[in-house]
């Protein structure tokens, strides 16, 4: 991606309105850049130490100085070297944050940026919202999972949610490139590390809240509490008005504790009664589904291409937020049922005639639980899942990925997913646990053959794949779990190429029923 041009700011103004910070030397000392590793420090730039998971910016500042810097930022005491002014802030990620807003001219200010965070359905929220705003004439940038894009313009996604530096520098880059809306997946680890702390929301959505990154967070009430920082501390930034919308779900218990301690208006959606947008009626369909919804702005007529009730949620968080925003019924509508799919989210492959095989991002038990839940009011005769579950990852939510498998399907081949530096056969025998108490046998392949309902071990993706296809008959479906849209695997430190999409039709042209 281009760098967002800029113009020089001093530090005075680039430190406004940043609390408890101790200046040691010139306050306005013009600065060219900003950057928080040291390989990036340009002549005149500032230098942001930032703390992290295996390394520690402290420990670069002397090479950060030899690149040019001349203001760093530290948590640290340290004495001002010649011609260099250094800033000792409490939180070097905060102050990070509102450096990098000011630096590239707060550009979400300039255009309305809606932030989207739960466990799932923030990529299908985004990629919803991407289609109503542009049935409403809009540019729309998305920064989530699959990618991040504006326009014909795409940039590779490292992260969900980028550093609060790469942050502003895209949003600008957006606004540059005539953006008027930004969709952005905000993760619990953007939250908790103040990636989007220097950003103005227009809204913010909530869709739901269940068991993942534990390797990160210590339980669910601290994830829960990451994810609350959008709606109670970062959406009433810079806006005076009162703050921007809280779009909650109350199907959620977390989306109803969210709306009795927002102090920002709110729009809820769901089927609870209370809701105000919900669905009078629905109906799922192997090809999509319908819906009438009840809304503040009069009833909407839904027809979308997604499939079940989860995708439904979607569809609900989306419309809820469009109207938020000021789009009318029909467009909403109209933009709903122009979105074709999204990637690597319950996608499917195959002909009509054929077994069913779908391609999901699900990695948690309650993804996997949504996922077959999906497949099953779609009157499918049996259920076959392909699952593994991340290396070097919560290792408790391994039995119940397990034990979510096998409630939801007859037959369920355990695999590999990203091992990283896990030995994959340790894996797959921490889920085992879960698919034992659901009460399925392990099989071998021959009574996976005859159709018996079970479980079958097979640590190679491909080879599973290949085999999930191969037993399925018309009419039946195969979920193929875990990586979507993902075109790798990472064994050890290093990514393989490997798309499960690709092998998914690879499997399909040697099927033969």
């Amino acid at each position: 991606m281009a760098k967002a041009a800029v113009t020089p700011k001093t530090l005075r103004a680039l430190l406004d309105g940043l609390a408890g910070c101790q200046v040691l030397g010139d306050v306005d000392v013009p600065v060219t850049g900003v950057a928080y590793h040291s390989r990036e420090v340009t002549p005149g730039g500032i230098f942001v130490a930032l703390k992290g998971c295996r390394t520690d910016g402290h420990l670069y500042l002397a090479a950060s100085l030899n690149q040019g810097a001349r203001v760093v930022v530290t948590e640290q005491e340290l004495a001002p070297p010649p011609g260099v002014t250094v800033v000792r802030a409490p939180k070097a990620r905060l102050a990070l944050a509102h450096i990098s807003a000011a630096f590239y001219d707060h550009p979400s200010r300039e255009m309305t940026l809606v932030g989207i965070t739960g466990t799932n359905g923030k990529t299908s929220t985004t990629y919803l919202l991407e289609a109503i705003l542009s049935a409403a004439g809009c540019r729309v940038g998305v920064v989530g999972t699959v990618n991040y894009r504006v326009g014909e313009s795409t940039w590779p996604a490292p992260v969900t949610t980028p550093e609060s530096l790469d942050l502003q520098r895209l949003l600008r880059e957006m606004r540059t490139r005539g953006a008027t809306h930004v969709f952005l997946e905000v993760s619990s680890h953007a939250l908790d590390l103040r990636r989007v702390d220097g950003a103005v929301f227009a809204a913010a959505v909530f869709t739901n809240l269940s068991q993942d990154h534990l390797d990160y967070h210590r339980d669910l009430n601290e994830y829960f509490a990451a994810k609350a920082r959008l709606f109670l501390e970062i959406l009433a930034n810079g806006r005076p008005s009162g703050g921007g919308l809280a779009v909650l779900n109350l199907d959620d218990p977390r989306g109803q504790e969210l709306k009795d301690a927002v102090l920002v208006p709110a729009l809820t959606y769901g089927l609870h009664p209370e809701s105000l947008v919900r669905p009078l009626s629905y109906r799922f369909r192997q090809d999509g589904l319908e819906a009438r919804l009840t809304t503040p702005a009069g009833e909407v007529e839904i027809t979308s291409r997604l499939v079940g009730p989860f995708n439904l949620a979607n569809i609900l968080a989306a419309a809820a937020t469009a109207l938020g925003l000021g789009i009318d019924p029909d467009t909403v509508a109209r933009g709903i049922a122009a979105l074709p799919g999204v990637p690597g989210r319950l996608e499917r492959f195959g002909p009509p005639a054929g077994p069913g095989v779908f391609v999901d991002y699900a990695h948690t038990p309650e993804a996997i639980t949504q996922a077959l839940a999906a497949l099953q009011t779609l009157k499918f005769s049996r259920l076959i899942t392909v699952f593994g579950c991340g290396g070097d990852r919560d290792r408790t939510k391994r039995p119940l990925m397990g034990q979510a498998a096998a409630a939801g399907s007859q037959l369920v081949i355990v695999t590999s997913d990203n091992p990283r530096t896990e030995d994959p056969l340790a894996i797959i025998g921490e889920s085992e646990p879960g698919l034992k108490k659901s009460g399925r046998p392990r099989l071998d392949a021959a009574a996976a053959q005859r159709g018996e309902a079970g479980y079958l071990v097979v640590p190679d993706r491909r080879e599973a794949i290949r085999l999930a296809v191969a037993l399925a008959r018309p009419g039946e479906a195969v979920l193929v779990a875990g990586k979507g849209h993902e075109n790798y695997q990472i064994w050890g430190t290093q990514r393989r190429h490997f798309d499960d999409r690709e092998e998914v039709a690879q499997a399909l042209t040697e099927y033969h029923g």
